[in-house]
């Protein structure tokens, strides 16, 4: 199976200023094409050729994993952002979320928390496992909560490309500003 690059559901700077035109041409129109172009390269000839891309992250290790990996969350990543989305959830999603953390607000900070707290690069995700049980979970580099056997419904990047244009080394900024666009159907969706 070739992969390609995925067509995102707005224009480049339709998420301004929270994440900017440049941010997006690096973030999507390299890095994450460099992850795409790596990752048909490294699986020719392997058992993964014809695979899917959660087949690939669930049973790789090493360099196919990490570009597998980057490929599905940046995919997930772009997807979820609206600049005209929902800005908080609603319905069972939200309703399970009050169930765990008391409120809306008191899930974001314990997301926006371990986003901060994450060492180096990697992903901060909502996930929810088969019993329909969420949670916040961190990963590093190119990890997934699918690997876990969770299924991921939304996640923030905190790698440095993700912001470091818009927003230098202030991860925590980026984070709470997120929230803006999240489009909360698409993350309902996953649910």
């Amino acid at each position: 199976m070739k992969f390609e690059l995925i067509q995102l559901p707005y224009a480049a700077d339709a998420l301004e200023p929270v994440i900017s035109k440049q941010t997006i041409e690096f973030h999507h129109g390299k890095h994450l094409q460099a992850y795409v172009n790596n990752l048909n390269n490294l699986i020719q000839g392997t058992k993964f050729e014809k695979a899917d891309l959660e087949t690939i992250v669930k049973e790789s290790e090493g360099a196919i994993f990490n570009n597998a990996g980057q490929v599905l969350n940046h995919n997930l990543y772009f997807t979820q952002f609206s600049p005209k989305g929902s800005r908080k959830p609603s319905g069972k999603l939200a309703e399970a979320m009050d169930a765990i953390w008391g409120s809306f607000e008191n899930f974001q900070k314990e997301f926006e928390a371990a986003g901060v707290s994450l060492f180096g690069s990697g992903w901060v995700w909502l996930s929810v496992d088969d019993k329909e049980n969420l949670s916040i979970t961190k990963e590093s580099n190119a990890g997934n909560p699918i690997t876990k056997g969770l299924k991921p419904l939304l996640t923030f990047d905190v790698w440095e490309h993700a912001y470091y244009l818009d927003y230098q080394n202030r991860r925590a900024d980026q984070l709470k500003n997120l929230w803006t666009i999240v489009d909360w159907q698409v993350a309902a969706s996953r649910y």
